[in-house]
C-alpha cells in the first residue's frame, strides 16, 4: 500500500467515525493522523468505549 492509498484510506475511516460519533471533531482526526495511539485515546474518552468496540463498529458499518 502506497502513502495515497493509505490516505485514501484514512479519509474513508475519518468519514465514517464522523458518522458514527458526531462528537468527534475535525480537530480530533485531523490531530490524530500520524498520531493513532493518541486518537484511539480521545475516541475512548469520548464514546466509552474501548478500541475493540469501536474497531468492531467500524468494521459492521
Amino acid at each position: 500500500m502506497n502513502k495515497t492509498e493509505m490516505k485514501g484510506n484514512w479519509n474513508v475511516i475519518k468519514g465514517k467515525l464522523k458518522q458514527k460519533y458526531g462528537q468527534l471533531t475535525e480537530d480530533d482526526l485531523t490531530f490524530a493522523e500520524g498520531k493513532e495511539d493518541e486518537l484511539w485515546g480521545r475516541m475512548q474518552q469520548k464514546v466509552g468505549k474501548t478500541k475493540e468496540e469501536i474497531m468492531k463498529e467500524l468494521t459492521d458499518l
